[in-house]
């Protein structure tokens, strides 16, 4: 008999198999869960058993979920989005369970005119309804941030959506318990005295805690973190979910609830990014335990069974859910290729419908024969997503004639604003750092282009004069419109790993002569993305220790001029690119002219140094310093001895000009 450790171990096990799979596989981890759940579950090879205790823990999973969107939940953030929640996303909840329902009368009413009876009740089928209506957070979120569309137009109406659907689950964990009176044969009245009593309770609480909650979660959470120990912070943050979830579970409602509670008290304090990154390893391990818990709950023999009824309800949901929310963006002002992406984001079930699921099936709300359909049905519409969400660009083009006139007239615009420029700056984003960019530029006179995907910001900035456009800059599209192949160089103002690697590609692809400037957090990608053809790398947290410390030399006395060459020998110990300077036909005085500087030296096919190592080059008597090497194909290197050099590449060189103009000869003509 398996003791408590060997269950532990196994489900431990069983999520790190999981995870790597899918993570090999570029797949989200909560597939991965259902996965090995559904391997070593009692229905397939019965390695585990899902007892009482597993559950309990894994419902904590869904507890911490429910706090951090409690977390999220802020007041200003509706009212901003306000549209896309309470009118897309209530639409598409009350329109799928209103589908549900209307559906399941007709299938009765038909067949029982046949002579057949179908067995699920209407309280059963507004349960299904809310189950079906959900779609998956985790995964449609993580998607739309690794293809960079969290702020596109489709984007912001999916997140509205998905909002209200995590919103909704509140009074859905409240009103499911109450329909399951109806199962049990509990009288109208009785079940409306039960769903009223529910909702009484939870309007108490939430009065209670909006009312008074805030200043007291505010006065304690800062008198536990004066005592300045992590340990005491988490503890603490710890007893207060779980400890309100214990109470609304004892007040007769669910500990989901009380969890969002405090989530929502704890947003309303300074402390809430902190708390979001402390409780976070918390809801990942124990919501992935929840998981496979389903995948165990799952019995392949009544889907084999039923696999007509298991196809109908995984093509049926999803096909609905996608037409329903496309015809619904459609009426709140989508144009149609935005609205079907967004119907096309939002087919698939979730994981809150998981939880319904299951709250529905605890009381006697559906059966296991029904229940083991719809679950394999949620699980298939979940693996599908990604697929779904990769070809959603061909459906739309296919079935949206006027959708690629749209996107030919955004490129119009685009080309129209760089027809007539060469030489300019392709800045990628257009937010704090991509506005600090662009003044430095316009200052100089430099001609340069902004492209960004937040549609109010590129109204509001274009509209002041500035030289910004609605693009997407990690689209081939996008950047060859914006002049890709005339530009002198490329800025991404973002730091956003995946998205610069992706512009890296492009423009070694179509343009490897323009380098490529980019923005780090720190230097934990640094050599990823050089390797990938960054001519430079600029992590934010080395700009902001140089000036912390510049700061603090200035306070204890040292005189600003040293300071300065201090920050700036620090700086080109750092950078490639700033061991000197590249010479300008305005640098014409006489300290200036004799400057050290930095110069281009583009080795044509016939140079003298093609095929020579950089460690044999003539230049040991001359004062001159190789500093980095752009070979033909784009990629920038440090210039190794060992380096040999080709035709088309460009050493970039630091020395006095006399040296350099020497130094040119001899690499071109020997």
């Amino acid at each position: 008999m398996a003791t408590t450790l060997d269950l532990a171990l196994l489900y431990l096990l069983a999520a790190v198999v999981g995870v790597v799979v899918c993570r090999s596989l570029k797949l989200p981890p909560m597939l991965g869960y259902l996965a090995v759940g559904v391997v070593i579950g009692p229905n397939a090879l019965a390695l585990a058993k899902d007892t009482a205790g597993i559950r309990y823990l894994a419902e904590f999973g869904v507890v911490f979920l429910m706090f951090v969107i409690g977390l999220e939940f802020s007041l200003p953030r509706l009212r901003a989005m306000r549209r896309e929640v309470f009118g897309l996303g209530l639409s598409q909840v009350v329109l799928t369970m209103l589908a549900v329902f209307v559906g399941n009368a007709g299938l009765s009413l038909a067949l029982g005119w046949l002579g057949y009876r179908w067995g699920i009740g209407w309280a059963s089928a507004l349960a299904l309804g809310a189950a079906l209506a959900m779609s998956s957070t985790a995964i449609v979120v993580k998607l739309m941030a690794e293809r960079l569309e969290l702020e596109s137009e489709h984007g912001r109406r999916v997140m509205g959506v998905l909002l209200f659907q995590d919103l909704a689950v509140v009074p859905l964990l409240v009103i499911i318990p109450a329909l399951g009176g109806i199962a049990d044969g509990e009288p109208l009245a009785g079940w409306l005295r039960t769903l009223g009593l529910a909702t009484l309770k939870g309007a108490v609480l939430l009065a209670i805690v909006i009312s008074i909650g805030p200043r007291i979660m505010r006065s304690w959470l800062t008198l536990v973190a004066r005592r300045k120990s992590e340990e005491l912070f988490m503890l603490n943050l710890l007893l207060i979910t779980l400890g309100l979830a214990w109470l609304t579970e004892h007040a007769g409602l669910s500990l989901a609830l009380g969890a969002f509670v405090a989530g929502m008290l704890v947003a309303e304090t300074e402390y809430q990014h902190q708390v979001e990154a402390d409780i976070r390893p918390f809801q990942d391990v124990l919501l992935g335990l929840f998981f496979i818990t389903i995948g165990m709950k799952l019995d392949w023999r009544i889907v084999l069974e039923s696999w007509p009824q298991v196809l109908l309800l995984t093509t049926l949901p999803v096909l609905f859910k996608a037409v329903t929310i496309t015809g619904l963006a459609r009426l709140f002002g989508a144009p149609l290729g935005t609205a079907m992406r967004t119907g096309l984001y939002l087919a698939q079930a979730g994981e809150f419908g998981f939880v319904l699921l299951r709250l529905a099936h605890e009381n006697g709300l559906m059966g296991e024969q029904l229940r083991s359909p719809v679950l394999a049905s949620m699980i298939l519409s979940m693996l599908a997503t990604p697929l779904i969400i990769q070809w959603s660009e061909r459906i739309v083009l296919k079935l949206a004639a006027n959708d690629w006139l749209l996107q030919s007239v955004a490129m119009t615009t685009i080309a129209r604003r760089t027809i007539n420029t060469s030489g300019h700056v392709i800045i990628c984003g257009y937010g704090r750092s991509g506005q600090s960019v662009s003044r430095v530029l316009e200052a100089e006179k430099v001609q340069h282009i902004a492209l960004d995907l937040d549609p109010d910001r590129v109204r509001l900035a274009a509209a002041a004069g500035h030289a910004v456009v609605f693009g997407d800059a990690a689209r081939l599209q996008s950047l060859m419109a914006a002049g890709l192949g005339r530009a002198s160089a490329v800025v991404v103002s973002y730091h956003n790993i995946h998205s610069a690697l992706k512009i890296l590609q492009l423009v070694r692809q179509h343009a490897p002569k323009v380098p490529v400037i980019v923005r780090a957090l720190d230097d934990a990608n640094l050599e990823r993305l050089r390797a990938a053809g960054a001519a430079e790398v600029v992590p934010e947290a080395i700009e902001g220790s140089l000036m912390l410390a510049s700061q603090a030399l200035a306070l204890t006395g040292v005189p600003i001029r040293r300071i300065m060459r201090r920050v700036r020998a620090h700086r080109e110990a750092r950078y490639r690119l700033l061991r000197g300077y590249f010479h300008g036909a305005t640098d014409e005085s006489l300290d200036e002219a004799q400057q050290e500087r930095l110069h281009t030296v583009i080795l044509t096919r016939d140079a003298a140094c093609v095929g020579r190592r950089v460690d044999e080059l003539p230049l040991a008597d001359l004062e001159v310093t190789p500093v980095s090497l752009r070979l033909a194909a784009g990629q920038v290197v440090p210039p190794a001895g060992d380096r040999v050099l080709g035709a088309d590449d460009a050493l970039v060189l630091s020395g006095s000009p006399d040296d350099l103009a020497r130094a040119e000869t001899r690499l071109l003509r020997g």
